[in-house]
């Protein structure tokens, strides 16, 4: 292991060794080898993770060390003592249940390290969904992949602003950027990527370091729950809730600062052009007699 790794890959996990088996091999694999890595071990059991880390290949071993925290603190508590615990001026969240491209890295820290890209606070990949299931023999089956959000051309502040574009295992960042924004919100319990990654389109621009070619996959298990489930479906009830109140406090800050004219004249503009979107629809149904059934799905879509 070299002094000063160019990159730190922080890996959150809780009770789930198969994942962290499968997140530790995509990390292994890369064709870039200066890395660091610490896993945080958020209240699981440290056995389970001393195995798992103890099936690395030596060369790599070396590399990757444990934090076991005896009790949970939650994601974002474990993402900032992981970022704490390391050094490489290049950060990035490894998700215990996700996976990279074997060239995932070389290509991040070749785009970070070009001088046309100082500015740049990091670079985020297309991203691969991958949809799965377990096997129930300790196994996991692909069902099928999808390119997330294959339509955008770079990551934008607006296209940001409706929900979050691009997650963890596809984003290396310069760490200088906790040093200008902070480090995660540890009072998310959900959303925290998606609140940080607001603070730093604001600061700056980003791009993609392809336009179609994905190198980081989102492994996603539909109908699964528990140490198998997957936080944005699993907890979607929680997502939503968070997202509201992060949204909410943001306006209030905004009205504060600037009064409340801008924000009612386009809660009312909104409200007219959804009426007039709901107008026209109505009147297309009535023409060609859809059934009554579809009539009361659009009063239930538009809530009139």
């Amino acid at each position: 292991m070299t002094l000063e790794p160019r990159v730190a890959i922080v890996v959150r996990t809780k009770d789930r060794p198969r994942f962290l088996d499968r997140a530790l091999r995509s990390i292994t694999a890369q064709t870039f080898a200066d890395w660091e890595c610490v896993i945080v071990n958020d209240g699981g059991d440290p056995a389970a993770v001393d195995d798992v880390v103890a099936q690395v290949p030596e060369e790599h071993r070396v590399k990757v060390r444990s934090l076991h925290r005896q009790e949970s603190h939650g994601r974002w508590a474990s993402a900032n003592a992981g970022v704490l615990t390391t050094t490489a001026p290049y950060l990035v969240l490894h998700d215990d249940d996700d996976s990279w491209h074997p060239e995932f890295l070389e290509r991040a820290v070749r785009y970070l390290a070009a001088e046309r890209n100082a500015n740049r606070g990091g670079v985020v990949s297309k991203i691969e969904i991958v949809w799965e299931r377990s096997d129930g023999d300790g196994a996991y089956v692909e069902l099928g992949r999808e390119i997330f959000q294959q339509q955008l051309t770079m990551p934008t502040l607006g296209d940001e602003l409706l929900f979050n574009r691009f997650v963890p295992i596809g984003f290396v960042y310069r760490r200088t950027l906790h040093d200008e924004l902070g480090l995660y919100d540890e009072t998310l319990p959900v959303v925290g990527d998606w609140n940080f990654a607001l603070d730093v389109l604001t600061r700056g621009p980003l791009e993609y370091l392809d336009d179609s070619t994905p190198y980081a996959y989102w492994h996603q298990r539909p109908g699964q729950s528990g140490t198998d489930g997957n936080s944005v479906i699993s907890s979607d009830r929680q997502h939503r809730h968070v997202d509201a109140q992060i949204r909410d406090e943001a306006l209030r800050s905004y009205i504060r600062e600037n009064g409340p004219g801008l924000a009612l004249y386009l809660t009312k503009y909104l409200d007219q052009r959804l009426a007039e979107m709901e107008d026209r629809l109505r009147g297309e149904i009535e023409r060609y007699s859809f059934p009554e059934r579809a009539l009361r799905v659009l009063k239930r879509t538009f809530g009139r």
